[in-house]
């Protein structure tokens, strides 16, 4: 059984509230005296979580939810208010930006900097440094004080002196939600290779793609507690359907299956598999029949819109139901049902969500929206986005 380098038991983190100067002089008292804080907030409440060497844990949770405070705990910034926290190896921490980079020093001097903080020899620090500068990629800006780079430049030099610094244990803090495209490909294909070398990855993010291509576990963290642990597909398709819940709630059309107010509105979406039953889960190459109600309150047909993205809001297909001579079936005064169908659907394996839109009659004013979240599933070593017809052949000379 491989070695475990994380092991929280009945972690908490408690911060004082403090209102005014008297506040704090009783909570100093307080704290003197062994009792504890007085007044405070719980960022984290009762935590257990073991990692051991080769895992990879994606951390989701809303903002506030103590995602960066535990990672905090975990990278040994922040100790626990009760609880036990043991972390063995080398850890390397990205959270907060600019965190631990002296903003008067230069990004040259600041690798330096860091190098000795880790421990690392000069030799080692000379045998590394061109690495790092070449995969911050932020040019002449190297010599220039930290102080003046943009969050993008930070986090491309944190995240390259992190690659040099081979630690056990890599934590992450929504590392991937700065910079552009291309570096964010360049530290997924690095953190890809970390893994498959039997490095430990904790990665916290909201983009629910990258914890499910990065991460083989999930922990959900709700208001500091832990509300659910396994695999990351299964703990991120359940955030996502608690996100589309409450977003239903929160809904200005409230009862969207009564709704009958002065705006177009998505009464329901239904996806249905090949034998027309309700289903969130496919098998690739299956057909996808949609099923989707729109409210019309002047009872003229209205326009359908549906849009097909990857988790991570990638967009992938798009169609309109005013194309050709299309049109809906009225089931009901100011009712309308619309179905679009997807012969053996071309996606490829994993999370998608479906839009619907409900538009006026010309089509070009955009009313209501419906998220609906699916999984597609299948074995294949394609990439991308979806499947295209092929054949491979040798051509002739």
């Amino acid at each position: 059984m491989s070695e475990t380098l994380i092991s929280l038991s009945g972690v908490g983190k408690d911060y004082p509230t403090l209102a005014s100067g008297a506040g704090r002089v009783r909570t100093l008292l307080s704290l003197a005296a062994g009792a504890g804080i007085v007044n405070h907030l719980t960022a984290l409440d009762g935590i257990d979580l073991e990692v051991r060497r080769g895992e990879s844990l994606g951390l989701v949770g809303e903002n506030g939810a103590g995602k960066s405070t535990l990672l905090k705990i975990i990278a040994g910034v922040v100790k626990p208010t009760r609880g036990v926290a043991r972390v063995s190896g080398r850890v390397g921490a990205l959270l907060e930006l600019g965190s631990g980079f002296h903003p008067e020093y230069t990004g040259r001097e600041n690798i330096a900097l860091a190098a000795a903080l880790a421990g690392m020899s000069r030799e080692e620090l000379k045998d590394r440094v061109d690495h790092i500068i070449g995969f911050a990629d932020i040019g002449a800006h190297i010599d220039q004080p930290v102080k003046h780079y943009s969050s993008g430049m930070v986090v491309r030099l944190g995240f390259a002196i992190a690659t040099a610094l081979e630690p056990d244990v890599l934590i992450t803090d929504e590392v991937l939600a700065v910079g552009d495209e291309s570096f964010q490909r360049k530290c997924i294909g690095w953190m890809e290779r970390y893994l498959s070398e039997g490095g430990t990855l904790l990665l916290c993010s909201h983009g629910m793609y990258h914890v499910q291509t990065l991460c083989q576990k999930a922990a959900w963290l709700q208001r500091g507690r832990l509300r659910a642990y396994g695999d990351s597909f299964s703990v991120t398709q359940d955030y996502l359907a608690y996100h589309e819940e409450k977003r239903r709630a929160e809904s200005p059309f409230g009862d969207r299956t009564t709704y009958a107010g002065d705006y177009f509105a998505v009464r329901s979406v239904e996806l249905l598999a090949p034998d027309g039953s309700p289903a969130t889960e496919f098998a690739m190459d299956t057909t996808i029949d949609v099923r989707i109600e729109i409210y019309s309150p002047d009872d003229r047909p209205p326009v359908a819109l549906v849009g097909l993205v990857r988790a991570d809001g990638t967009p992938v297909y798009g169609t309109h139901s005013n194309e050709g001579d299309f049109v809906p079936r009225r089931i009901a005064p100011r009712r309308f049902a619309f179905g679009v169908r997807f012969p053996r659907c071309a996606l490829i394996p994993g999370k998608f969500i479906l839009r619907s839109h409900a538009l006026a009659p010309e089509g070009l004013t955009l009313y209501d929206t419906v998220e609906t979240p699916f999984t597609i599933r299948g074995a294949t070593r394609d990439y991308g986005l979806v499947r295209l017809v092929h054949e491979w052949h040798a051509p002739n000379p």
